[in-house]
């Protein structure tokens, strides 16, 4: 095992235990309390831990997250200390996970080495050298405290990430913000020992700015980072319009963080490798603009909670398809928390939902899975927590009906053949409009829907998406987002309309009924050439006041038609609850319409007037 896998599973271990005061660790030097030169020797051995068996010793200094780890149950090693008091931790570990230590305090009194010595040699930059960021690291060594060198590496002023790689050289681009620094270049022997140089350098500048007008501060591109770094951009305009927000994403993750402000500051958690990080910004005119940063980050780091407290299910909990999700946090990075949001395993898909708190229905398959429940602060900073969950039984996924052979079109709600009008059967009168954002959105293009009435008027979105006549199964499935307030809403409907074979036209109306509290489907109570439009309510319950607002809500229905447009309306699920409809109706229309897949986003007004705000994302509609 090499010093940089033993780094990482040391800090991943004891990360989660809690290591007892003094327990059978013996460090013959340096004393509790001496006064050493740095570097200093340490030499600690110890036979059992916990009554087991000792596998590994190691130790670090003060807060450092840097633990050094040699195989065996002794350790002797040269330590690089800065001047003044520090608290020496040294440590050791049983065959079966016990962990022991204890702490010494020293006092370091000056150095025996220059910046140069400890049988490292830094080739670039020179000591007092005024660099530019990113600069190059240059540096090698064969041996530390007599051992043969095995891993270098380096750290930066008293930052607890050190970036190492396996061999006896290192050469790197260092990316550091503008002003004096202290550059750690680092070497462990392959039996513990510890050796360091420190190089005083002066970082003249830094920053990335592109023709975006988006300036990235930090990481610059090409930058070596840790999995877990900060981004710092800022941008005053996107093609001559004033910035109103700004985000960012991650390779092609459809996930983008955006935040309200011309400038963002984030701290972002990826896996190790090279990734491209995508800056962006968007003028209050809906100007968009973007530039890319090429990184390549390097480690790991322990995925703690985050600050996030989820009560609902319990890490390796057993749960049923449609489990309850319940979380909170109220910072995010020392930042207020102004969203949440989840996701399941490795799906680009995450649900969010504004506020401090998360509280949704998670329908997934059996097997086992992992949630990540997140939470973004109010200037930019993403944490995550991962909770373990094994799904057995319980309902199975809603498209589980959909055959393989099933024709998809996907992305509805992007395509621009949508039109806006008033529906004149709900009397009074409405007005709409209609645009693509990307916040609040799950793809990155949600189209908002903005209403205005009078009169308990509706005003119907709709849009054609093809023109198949001799298709009889669908399955509707959309994300819907209600901003608050929602008072002045009466109802969502849904619909889909059809083509057939014969020219008259299957109407399948779908609507969430906020007067009756029930999902209503469309009956035609009169004939094809004769019809009476009518509203039929189910058993089924639903009111769409009582979806919780700034949140995505998943709607998903199945039904089907006869060859004459006698339509079985079968089931509904929202945010993953099933219930069943199972209604047949007749719905044929003699409209003289030419073959066309039609599809209706209908918002209704409630009272005498008022305004609201939908948004509708992920639209999808499957047919067979």
């Amino acid at each position: 095992m090499n010093i940089l896998k033993k780094l990482i599973v040391a800090f991943l271990s004891i990360a989660s235990l809690s290591l007892p005061a003094f327990a059978g660790v013996t460090v013959n030097s340096p004393v509790n309390g001496a006064d050493v030169t740095s570097p200093f020797t340490l030499a600690a051995l110890t036979s059992n831990c916990s009554s087991q068996t000792v596998s590994a010793m190691g130790y670090s200094l003060d807060e450092s997250a840097d633990t050094t780890i040699v195989d065996g149950s002794s350790v002797n090693a040269q330590v690089p200390a800065a001047a003044g008091a520090h608290t020496l931790h040294v440590k050791a570990w049983g065959d079966k996970g016990a962990a022991c230590d204890t702490d010494v305090a020293i006092t370091v009194t000056g150095s025996t080495a220059s910046g140069s010595a400890d049988g490292i040699s830094v080739s670039s930059p020179g000591s007092g050298a005024q660099v530019a960021s990113p600069f190059t690291l240059s540096a090698s060594a064969t041996s530390c405290s007599s051992q043969p060198v095995s891993t270098m590496g380096y750290s930066i002023d008293n930052g607890a990430l050190v970036t190492t790689v396996t061999g006896t050289s290192i050469s790197t681009k260092v990316t550091a913000g503008a002003g004096a620094h202290t550059l750690h270049v680092k070497s462990w022997g392959n039996k513990g020992a510890g050796c360091a140089a420190a190089i005083p350098i002066t970082v003249t500048g830094s920053g990335t700015s592109s023709s975006s007008g988006i300036t990235v501060t930090s990481p610059l591109n090409g930058a070596v980072v840790g999995t877990s770094f900060s981004l710092v951009a800022s941008a005053s305009t996107c093609s001559s319009q004033t910035v109103a927000a700004m985000g960012y994403s991650l390779d092609s993750s459809a996930d983008t963080t955006i935040v309200d402000s011309k400038s963002v500051g984030a701290t972002i958690s990826t896996s190790a490798g090279a990734h491209t990080l995508h800056v962006k910004s968007w003028g209050n005119g809906g100007a968009g603009c973007a530039t890319d940063v090429a990184i390549t980050a390097q480690g790991t780091t322990t995925n703690a909670s985050d600050g996030i407290t989820v009560s609902s299910p319990s890490n390796g909990a057993d749960v049923s398809s449609g489990f309850t999700l319940e979380a909170s946090a109220p910072t995010c990075s020392s930042q207020a928390v102004s969203a949440m949001g989840y996701s399941l395993d490795n799906s680009s898909n995450t649900i969010t939902s504004n506020g401090t708190s998360l509280y949704a229905s998670v329908s997934t398959s059996t097997g086992a899975h992992t949630v990540h429940v997140k939470s973004w602060g109010d200037k930019g900073s993403a944490c995550s927590a991962q909770v373990s969950v094994t799904v057995s039984g319980g309902s199975s996924p809603a498209t589980a009906v959909i055959p393989s052979n099933a024709i998809s079109v996907s992305s509805i709600q992007t395509m621009g053949s949508w039109v806006e009008s008033n529906d004149s059967a709900e009397g009074g009168s409405s007005s709409g409009s209609m645009s693509m954002v990307g916040s609040p959105s799950l793809s990155g293009n949600a189209r908002k829907f903005v209403t205005h009435y009078t009169g308990a008027a509706g005003e119907r979105y709709y849009a054609s998406f093809g023109d198949d006549t001799s298709s009889t199964n669908f399955f509707y499935d959309a994300y819907v987002y209600i901003a608050s307030p929602n008072g002045s809403l009466a109802n969502v409907e849904m619909d889909m309309n059809q083509t057939m074979p014969n020219g008259q036209t299957a109407i399948f109306g779908f609507q969430c009924d906020g007067y009756n509290s029930t999902w209503d489907v469309t009956k035609n109570a009169g004939s094809p050439t004769k019809p009476v439009d009518t509203w039929v309510k189910s058993g089924a319950y639903c009111n769409p006041r009582d979806w919780s607002t700034n949140t995505w809500h998943h709607v998903q229905v199945y039904y089907s038609r006869n060859s004459s447009g006698v339509i079985s309306y079968h089931t509904v699920w929202l945010d993953g609850t099933e219930q069943s409809i199972d209604m047949t109706v007749p719905s044929a229309f003699a409209l003289g319409w030419a073959p066309s897949l039609l599809t209706n986003f209908q918002i209704d007004g409630l009272g005498s007037s008022g305004s609201m705000t939908l948004y509708l994302d992920k639209v999808t509609v499957w047919r067979w």
